[in-house]
């Protein structure tokens, strides 16, 4: 696991990611997913690579689950891109890296 990803919960979600001057992507994610876990090293790769320009943070799903309603989280892995303290983007399932990091690239490119 990177040091560069928050795992974050029901108190620390809107201070991680709403409050931040920088954009966020967000792995709504759960232990007893496969496909969760077969993202999770994509995942961290991202965060060591955008460290400093888009903050990732993890939500599991069965600690969190008010937040992952709130933001209409159905399935997992779901990822979420946030700027300005709104979702700009969603990806749903497991993506290659390349198709991720060219929406993190979207976001960050957007940070004046």
């Amino acid at each position: 696991m990177s040091d560069n990803v928050s795992h974050l919960n029901a108190e620390s979600f809107d201070a991680a990611v709403l409050s931040k001057d920088r954009p966020a992507l967000v792995d709504f994610s759960a232990s007893w997913c496969g496909p969760c876990r077969q993202l999770e090293p994509v995942i961290d790769e991202l965060a060591d690579e955008y460290a400093g320009t888009v903050t990732v943070a993890k939500v599991d799903l069965d600690e969190s689950q008010a937040i992952a309603m709130k933001y209409g989280v159905q399935a997992v892995p779901t990822l979420l891109f946030f700027r300005d303290g709104e979702v700009v983007d969603r990806i749903i399932g497991v993506r290659p890296k390349g198709e991720i990091a060219e929406k993190m690239d979207a976001l960050s490119a957007t940070v004046v």
